[in-house]
């Protein structure tokens, strides 16, 4: 059978999940493995959520609340929002989908910077959009001003990914106050904030107040990386226009999000303890992962989230099978654009110390550090030039 596939979707490259620690386990032999290569929580979910979790699962033969009326409600006792301008998701991922799909039209266009989380142009891609990519600025950031210029009379969506995935690089408040201002209102400005909890620095953009003045501003953001429930996927959009609550909800699955992930994600949204303790040890363990590899003389880019992108050369997708039969999991970075990189999760301190001794056993095999002569301080000066 020869089936008529469009050939958009053919020319698509499909987007590449880290694999699971079992999965790995099985099939190299190994015990004992850290996974740290798909920007988990490494102290896992909220005692709340799990609590939570249980108990509706005695309900599971049960199909969910079609609007997760009780998770709006609290999202919007939390956050300031108006229920009805939450959309609720499987995952946030499922939000850019449900997006595109909704609002791109026949022949709309979507401006995504370089380097951007590949979802992003996958989702503009695989109807019938077109993806205009934007040079990134030095620095491995999103340019923000250069991604404005660049919207024209097609343009319909407008992805920022803040932090973005995989560089761990932010947009400054005034750069997103200049975004949308310079934007017309008909141009839909989505910021994905998945990793926002985790942002400690000082003009980071609160932009939850930036929804009243700005109807067109959707923020998305998710349950699965601070309150540690990447298993039971589930994301919210927080919308700036009840119109385009409205639209999204006449293409939104009724059934998207599970009772279980309703009900875990009540409960870790209200576990301050947790969320605190979570952000808190990702700040400490950052510092000490970066210090190691500054040590070791591998360059990487300073990052605000929990991931850490490192700068290896052209021998990175080695280094990374090599930390791999060593047990250690990273995720090497040619798919999303970085073919010379390495996106490493921020762990627990033994994960993090098994990390940067596996790194450093394959450097030495490999011959010392990719980008010789270039070592990480260069890298946070690039930053600090750009503050």
């Amino acid at each position: 059978m020869k089936l008529r596939i469009p050939q958009r979707l053919a020319a698509l490259t499909p987007y590449q999940p880290g694999k699971p620690i079992e999965e790995v386990e099985r099939e190299m032999g190994l015990a004992d493995t850290v996974k740290l290569a798909s920007n988990e929580n490494p102290l896992g979910p909220s005692p709340k959520a799990l609590e939570a979790a249980r108990k509706a699962l005695l309900s599971a033969h049960r199909y969910p609340d079609g609007s997760g009326y009780y998770l709006r409600h609290a999202l919007s006792a939390k956050l300031g929002v108006p229920p009805r301008r939450i959309v609720l998701g499987n995952g946030s991922t499922e939000l850019v989908e449900l997006i595109a799909r909704t609002f791109l039209g026949e022949d709309g266009e979507a401006v995504i910077s370089e380097g951007a989380f590949v979802m992003y142009g996958i989702a503009v891609q695989a109807p019938v959009g077109e993806a205009r990519f934007v040079p990134q600025a030095p620095g491995y950031r999103h340019d923000a001003a250069a991604m404005a210029a660049a919207v024209g009379s097609k343009t319909r969506l407008m992805f920022f990914a803040n932090p973005n995935n995989p560089t761990g690089t932010y947009i400054r408040d005034h750069e997103m106050a200049h975004v949308l201002q310079r934007v017309p209102q008909e141009v839909l400005v989505i910021v994905d904030e998945a990793y926002h909890e985790y942002v400690s620095v000082p003009d980071y953009p609160v932009n939850i107040p930036r929804l009243e003045r700005h109807p067109n501003l959707i923020l998305l953001r998710t349950f699965s990386k601070v309150h540690g429930l990447a298993g039971l996927r589930i994301g919210y959009a927080l919308v700036g226009s009840d119109e385009i609550a409205e639209t999204l909800e006449r293409v939104r699955s009724p059934f998207n999000t599970s009772s279980i992930a309703q009900a875990a994600a009540i409960a870790a949204l209200n576990d301050d303890e947790h969320i605190l303790r979570s952000s808190s040890t990702n700040l400490t363990e950052m510092k000490f992962l970066e210090k190691g590899l500054a040590s070791m003389g591998v360059s990487f880019v300073s990052s605000v989230a929990n991931f850490v992108l490192v700068l290896l050369g052209p021998r990175a997708e080695e280094i990374s099978r090599a930390m791999l039969g060593q047990g250690v999991i990273v995720r090497a970075m040619r798919f999303f654009g970085f073919p010379e990189a390495v996106r490493i999760t921020v762990g627990t301190r033994s994960e993090n110390e098994r990390c940067l001794s596996a790194l450093a056993r394959s450097l030495r095999q490999a011959g010392g550090p990719g980008e010789s002569g270039r070592g990480a301080a260069e890298v946070d000066e690039v930053d600090e030039k750009q503050a």
